[in-house]
C-alpha cells in the first residue's frame, strides 16, 4: 500500500460481484400486509433475521456526520458504515442519544466515483402519526440499534402499544431494502398516518456544492447529480442518481434541500396486528443502471419478504464459511473479518469490469479502486465465504494486465498495474496507477481461490495471464539477467526523473517508505533496456528478498495450476524455476552473522545489513524458501523482544534497527499482512507452539482487535494503537485463516522445506 497513491493515495482497486437476490417477475403492486402477531413476546428486530445473536454488533456502526465530506476534511471517516452486494452506496445506524437521527439509518454514503461523501446525516427519516398528531419514537424509552450480519436494525417503543421496527438490507448491487414493521401491543384498533423526511447536506465548496439536487420521483424522491470533474474530490458525470422508491401510494414535496413524503392513506391496525411500509434506496452511475434498478426495485417491492430470506440465506452461508474452523471464542473477530470485506466490495462500475474489494471504504483514498497486491491478499481471504467473488477480484486486476501490442506501453506486456479505479486515464483518472506494479502473489491467490473453489475453468483462464506476468518481472526487472529480481519503475511520464523512478519502485514493493529505500541508504535506479538497447523500466539497484521469495512461491505456484490442467511439461519447468530461484535466495541473500535474510546490491551481490532487519527477511519462512537451519535462525529472531516480538508483535522493522519508528508506515508499525506472513511461515517449519503464541499475543493485544473496533491499516508495536486506515481490507482478510484451527493456514506451495 502506498503513502500517497500516484499522484494522490494509491489505493488497493476493487470490483465487486453483482448478485441480485430476487428473481420476481414484475407484477401488479401487493396491497399493505397486516397479520396478526401470534406472539407478541418475540420482538420482531429479532424475528427479522436468523444470523446467530453472538454475532450482533461486531463492529460499532453507530454514529451520524455533520458535514457532506467525512471527517470535516480530515479524509477519514470516523463513522463505520454497513455496504453489501458491491453498492456504491452505504449506511450506519443513529447515534446514540441523538433523536435528531433517530426514525432513519444514517447516510447514506455515497461514493462520487472514487470519492465518499455523506448524502444526509439521515436521508429518509419515517414519522407516524395518530388524529393529525406526531407521535414521539421514544415516548416508551430509548430506542435499540443493533448491526447483524447482513443487516442493520432499528427497534422504538413508542408507548402507548405501538411498536417500531426498521431494518435495511442490501436487495441488489444497486438498491438497498428498507422495512418499517409497526406492530399494535395495545387492545384497541389504532388508525396511522407515515411520512418521510430528509435534508441534504450539502458540499461546503464548489463546484462539488452545486451537484447535488432533490426532485419529485413518481413514487418517492430523488437526488440528481450534475457533472463535476474535481479530480481530487468529486467526480460524477451528470448521470448519477440517488433514488428512493415506495411500496405504496405517496405524495411528496421538495422545498430547497429538504423534502417531505407522506403515505397517501392512514392504515388501521387491530389489536396484535403489524403493518409493514417497505421502500428501496437506489445509487446509481447512468442511465442504463437506473432503468435496471428501477425495474429491479418495483420487482423487489411486489414481495420485501422474498428479498429478506434470500439476504439471510447468503448470509448464513457467509458466516458460515468465514467461521469454519474458527475456535467459538475468536468467530466474532471473524465475522467482524467478514462484514469488513462485504463493506469495501464495490461492484463492476466505469472502468472496472469485474466486482472487486477496495481497501478501505472509511479512507478518502481508499474508496473507488482496486490495488493489485491487496486483491491477491483479499480474494485469498474472501473465498471462505464466496468463492465466485474471489475469483471476481482476481479478475478485476488482469482485465487491465497489459496486452501484448499495447500501444501506450508495448515493452510492459504481461505487467499487472499497481491500481486501477472508476476512471482510467482516458476518463481523467489521475489515481489510476501504471507507473510500478505490486509484489507477485496472483498464482498464490489463484491457487487459494481454487483449492476451495474447484473450478478449474478459472485456472485455465487465468493461467496464461499469471505465466505472462512472470515473465514480465524477469524481461523488466532483472538487471543483470543473473535470476534475482529487483523493484523498479515502468517507462511512464511520472516516470521523468531519477526520484520518481525510485519513489515508484518502493511503491512497487508495497513497502514505501521502509528503511531498505531511503535515498540516504544509497539506494539508486538504472535502466533496464532490450535486446536493441531500447530503455523498458527501471530497477533499484538493489534485489529484494520478499520479491525474489515472492517470485518463488508463485513458481512453484505455478507448476502446481500447469499440473491441475494436465500440462506437464510447463509443470516440470515452473518446478525447476521455482527451486533455482530457491537456490539463489537461500545462498545469496542469507547472512549466517545475523541470522536473517536481507536484500543484496546488484552487481556486487553484498547483503545489506547495515539498512537492519526488516520483516521482508521473514517472506523466505512463508515461501518455503529458507533451509531448515536458515528457519531456526530467523525464529530466533521472531521471538526476540529486542528484535521482532514486541509487545505487539512483528513490526515491519525490527526493533532493534536504527531506523525503527514505531508510527511510521513502513518504519515499525505491525501489518497484519506481514504477521500472516510470518507466522505462516513459523508454522510451515514446525514452530507451531511459537507461531500459536504470536498470534494470541497479536490479537489480544492490538487495540481492540477482538473487540468491536474495526480492523486498522497497521499498529503500534509498542503500545496496540490504532494506526491509519480504518476497516482496512487486507488486515480483515487474512485473519480468518491465522485464526482457522490451531496449526493449519493455508501454504503458499507443497514443497517441503529442506
Amino acid at each position: 500500500m502506498s503513502l500517497r497513491p500516484y499522484p494522490h493515495a494509491l489505493a488497493a482497486l476493487a470490483l465487486a460481484l453483482t448478485m441480485a437476490v430476487t428473481g420476481v417477475q414484475p407484477t401488479a403492486a401487493a396491497p399493505p400486509r397486516q397479520t396478526a402477531s401470534p406472539n407478541d413476546a418475540h420482538d420482531h428486530d429479532r424475528n427479522s433475521t436468523n444470523t446467530s445473536p453472538d454475532y450482533d454488533d461486531v463492529l460499532d456502526l453507530r454514529g451520524s456526520p455533520t458535514a457532506a465530506l467525512p471527517g470535516d476534511g480530515k479524509d477519514i471517516n470516523p463513522v463505520n458504515v454497513f455496504s453489501d452486494q458491491g453498492a456504491w452506496h452505504a449506511y450506519a445506524l443513529p447515534a446514540p442519544h441523538a433523536p435528531g437521527g433517530y426514525g432513519g439509518f444514517t447516510g447514506p454514503l455515497y461514493v462520487a466515483q472514487e470519492y465518499p461523501w455523506w448524502l444526509s446525516s439521515s436521508f429518509t427519516r419515517v414519522g407516524l402519526s395518530e388524529h393529525g398528531r406526531a407521535l414521539d419514537l421514544t415516548g416508551g424509552g430509548e430506542p435499540r440499534f443493533t448491526s447483524r450480519p447482513g443487516a442493520l436494525v432499528q427497534t422504538y417503543d413508542l408507548g402507548d402499544g405501538l411498536r417500531l421496527t426498521l431494518d435495511l438490507r442490501y436487495a441488489t448491487h444497486r438498491t438497498a431494502l428498507v422495512r418499517a414493521v409497526v406492530r399494535n401491543t395495545g387492545r384497541t384498533p389504532r388508525t396511522l398516518g407515515a411520512d418521510w423526511s430528509g435534508r441534504l447536506l450539502r458540499p461546503a465548496e464548489a463546484p462539488m456544492r452545486q451537484a447535488p439536487s432533490l426532485a419529485v420521483a413518481s413514487r418517492g424522491v430523488a437526488v440528481d447529480f450534475a457533472r463535476v470533474r474535481a479530480a481530487d474530490d468529486f467526480l460524477t458525470d451528470g448521470t448519477e442518481r440517488f433514488e428512493v422508491r415506495h411500496a405504496d401510494p405517496v405524495r411528496t414535496a421538495v422545498t430547497g434541500d429538504s423534502y417531505r413524503t407522506e403515505l397517501a392513506a392512514p392504515f388501521t391496525l387491530a389489536p396484535g396486528a403489524e403493518h409493514s411500509l417497505a421502500w428501496t434506496e437506489s445509487y446509481t452511475f447512468t442511465q442504463a443502471e437506473r432503468r435496471a434498478e428501477a425495474d429491479g426495485a418495483r420487482r423487489v417491492l411486489t414481495d420485501p419478504e422474498r428479498t429478506v430470506r434470500a439476504v439471510e440465506t447468503r448470509w448464513r452461508r457467509y458466516v458460515g464459511g468465514v467461521t469454519a474452523g474458527v475456535p467459538a471464542g475468536r468467530r466474532r473477530l471473524a465475522v467482524k473479518a467478514l462484514e469488513t470485506l462485504v463493506t469495501n466490495w464495490r461492484g463492476a462500475a466505469g472502468s472496472l469490469a469485474h466486482d472487486g474489494i477496495t481497501p478501505s471504504l472509511s479512507y478518502k483514498w481508499f474508496a473507488g479502486g482496486f490495488w493489485a497486491w491487496d486483491t491477491w491478499k483479499q480474494a485469498a481471504g474472501t473465498v471462505r465465504f464466496d468463492a465466485g467473488l474471489a475469483e471476481s477480484q482476481i479478475r478485476s486486476v488482469l482485465d487491465h494486465q497489459i496486452r501484448p501490442g499495447s500501444t501506450t506501453r508495448p515493452q510492459d506486456a504481461g505487467m499487472i498495474p499497481d491500481a486501477v479505479f472508476y476512471n482510467d486515464p482516458r476518463h481523467g483518472g489521475t489515481n489510476w496507477n501504471e507507473r510500478n506494479s505490486k509484489p507477485p502473489l496472483g498464482a498464490w491467490s489463484v491457487r487459494q481461490v481454487y483449492q476451495r473453489s474447484r473450478d478449474k475453468g478459472f485456472l485455465r483462464e487465468v493461467y496464461p495471464k499469471l505465466a505472462a506476468y512472470e515473465a514480465w518481472w524477469y524481461r523488466n526487472r532483472d538487471h543483470d539477467h543473473n535470476g534475482l529480481a529487483e523493484y523498479g519503475a515502468t517507462v511512464d511520464p511520472a516516470n521523468g526523473s531519477a526520484g520518481q523512478q525510485r519513489q515508484a519502485a518502493a511503491w512497487e514493493s508495497g513497502m514505501d517508505n521502509a528503511p531498505r529505500f531511503d535515498a540516504a541508504s544509497g539506494t539508486s535506479v538504472v535502466p533496464n533496456r532490450d535486446g536493441s538497447g531500447k530503455v523498458v523500466g527501471y530497477s533499484l539497484d538493489q534485489e529484494s528478498v520478499d520479491l525474489n521469495a515472492y517470485l518463488a512461491a508463485d513458481q512453484e505456484n505455478l507448476g502446481l495450476i500447469a499440473e491441475e490442467l494436465g500440462l506437464r511439461a510447463d509443470a516440470a519447468a515452473w518446478r525447476a524455476r521455482a527451486a533455482a530461484t530457491t537456490k539463489l535466495v537461500r545462498q545469496r541473500m542469507y547472512d549466517p552473522a545475523t541470522g536473517w535474510f536481507y536484500d543484496t546490491a546488484l552487481g556486487t551481490g553484498a547483503r545489506l545489513t547495515r539498512r537492519g532487519r526488516g520483516i521482508e527477511g521473514a517472506i523466505p519462512l512463508w515461501a518455503g524458501v529458507a533451509t531448515r537451519a536458515q528457519a531456526a535462525a530467523l525464529r530466533e529472531r521472531l521471538l526476540d523482544p529486542a528484535e521482532f516480538a514486541t509487545p505487539v508483535p512483528l513490526p515491519s522493522v525490527s526493533r532493534s534497527s536504527p531506523y525503527f519508528a514505531p508510527r511510521q508506515y513502513w518504519r515499525g508499525p505491525v501489518w497484519l499482512d506481514q504477521a500472516y506472513f510470518a507466522i505462516a511461515g513459523m508454522r510451515r517449519y514446525g514452530f507451531d507452539r511459537d507461531a500459536y503464541a504470536l498470534t494470541e499475543r497479536l490479537i489480544d493485544k492490538a487495540a481492540d482487535l477482538s473487540g468491536r473496533a474495526p480492523f486498522m491499516e497497521n499498529y503500534d508495536p509498542l503500545t496496540g494503537s490504532p494506526l491509519n486506515s480504518p476497516n482496512f481490507s487486507w488486515s480483515a482478510a487474512l485473519l480468518p485463516s491465522l485464526i482457522a484451527g490451531r496449526w493449519r493456514p493455508e501454504q503458499p506451495g507443497r514443497r517441503s522445506p529442506s
